[in-house]
């Protein structure tokens, strides 16, 4: 699933070309939207909302879209092919003078008055690549529930908005801190949470998400995606599991000698 960095770096592009822009073109290929006619209305801006996108246009609307797996936007000149997929995955054609953007995907699109976006982003917590980001109000949250596992409430968005598997699995081996630790017995929350938010921002503009500082085919991660591989640090097998609440779990790696599970 794409996360924030991505959906970040996505929006910014969407609002380059579409910001302040009449809809010469307008498909929706959902069924809710299917009788649904946006041309000649005015996109004022695209923003993210941590894995949200957020088309907010003039006429007091908001289309709201989700990447999810993946989904996906992909911008083309005005005349230009295609090449985000087959027509049959198109879910949105949204068409400037100069510029096409187009939906692959999309599990989630809809359109609502832009004064009720509370109902769909109002339970995110603040994120970490937003305005509204604030360290204090995230760990407030975080420690709501002491006793659940790291691993499980850094990809709560509802504690924190943007992070995936990618960031959870990098920023737990760089603190030391193995997935399962309860989050009361997590030596330093703050400094966890900080690195979160750095590592993400210093990844916003690069295609491909690194914490190591290397973006080559596979030396992008310490231990995501790594499994049974050797640890970079010590050489210990990269340990692997799905955990979490039933029906979302999600895959966790870990280096059991750098991130010792202290559990009793």
């Amino acid at each position: 699933m794409p996360e924030g960095d991505v959906v970040f770096r996505s929006c910014y592009r969407l609002n380059e070309v579409l910001a302040g822009r009449r809809l010469a073109r307008c498909e929706f290929r959902v069924p809710t939207l299917a009788t649904t006619d946006l041309t000649g209305v005015e996109i004022r801006e695209v923003v993210s909302r941590g894995k949200h996108q957020l088309f907010r246009l003039a006429d007091g609307f908001t289309l709201h879209s989700h990447f999810r797996m993946d989904g996906a936007w992909r911008i083309y000149q005005a005349g230009r092919a295609w090449s985000g997929g087959p027509d049959w995955q198109v879910r949105a054609v949204l068409g400037t003078a100069d510029h096409v953007a187009v939906g692959y995907r999309l599990p989630v699109l809809e359109l609502l008055p832009t004064a009720e976006e509370d109902t769909v982003v109002g339970h995110l917590g603040p994120d970490l690549l937003g305005p509204d980001w604030d360290l204090d109000e995230a760990l407030r949250r975080i420690g709501t529930d002491p006793t659940r596992a790291v691993g499980e409430a850094l990809l709560d968005q509802r504690n924190l908005a943007g992070i995936g598997t990618f960031y959870r699995a990098e920023i737990l081996f760089l603190q030391g801190v193995h997935p399962r630790t309860p989050v009361t017995d997590v030596p330093d929350l703050r400094r966890l949470v900080q690195r979160a938010q750095l590592l993400m921002s210093a990844n916003r503009w690069q295609v491909a998400q690194t914490s190591t500082g290397d973006t080559r085919p596979g030396r992008r991660a310490y231990v995501f995606e790594r499994g049974n591989q050797p640890c970079r640090r010590c050489g210990t097998p990269i340990s692997t599991e799905e955990f979490g609440p039933t029906g979302q779990e999600r895959r966790s790696y870990w280096c059991s000698r750098c991130q010792p599970d202290r559990r009793p």
